[in-house]
């Protein structure tokens, strides 16, 4: 079955960076699009950024030019770099796969940006 678990959140001040990993199973990882989403307490989940199976790469305006997702096919693995943190960035981030018609979701990882 589909398995999604993400790593790699924790604390940091505003400004720093954090990179983020999502390790796939239970389906053909490189022939799907990936993403990574978030959720801020009291606030909706919220797309932030986009793999597509052939490399095109979307953002939310909002992380644009500070966040990086890229993928390891050979690894199934799915990343986000995050640089120049904001508090505003704080929330619990998710990684998502649409397969058969389905939303699968790991459990998350907290980032928390704080001075």
């Amino acid at each position: 079955q589909v398995q999604l678990v993400e790593s790699g959140g924790g604390s940091v001040q505003p400004g720093g960076s954090l990179r983020l990993s999502c390790a796939a199973s239970g389906f053909t990882f490189s022939t799907y699009a990936m993403r990574w989403y978030r959720q801020s307490p009291g606030k909706e989940r919220e797309l932030v950024a986009s793999s597509r199976s052939g490399g095109r790469t979307n953002y939310a305006d909002s992380v644009q030019d500070r966040f990086s997702i890229s993928r390891d096919n050979a690894k199934n693995t799915v990343y986000l770099q995050m640089n120049s943190l904001k508090p505003d960035d704080t929330a619990v981030y998710y990684c998502n796969v649409i397969y058969g018609g389905m939303y699968y979701w790991g459990k998350g990882t907290l980032v928390t940006v704080s001075s």
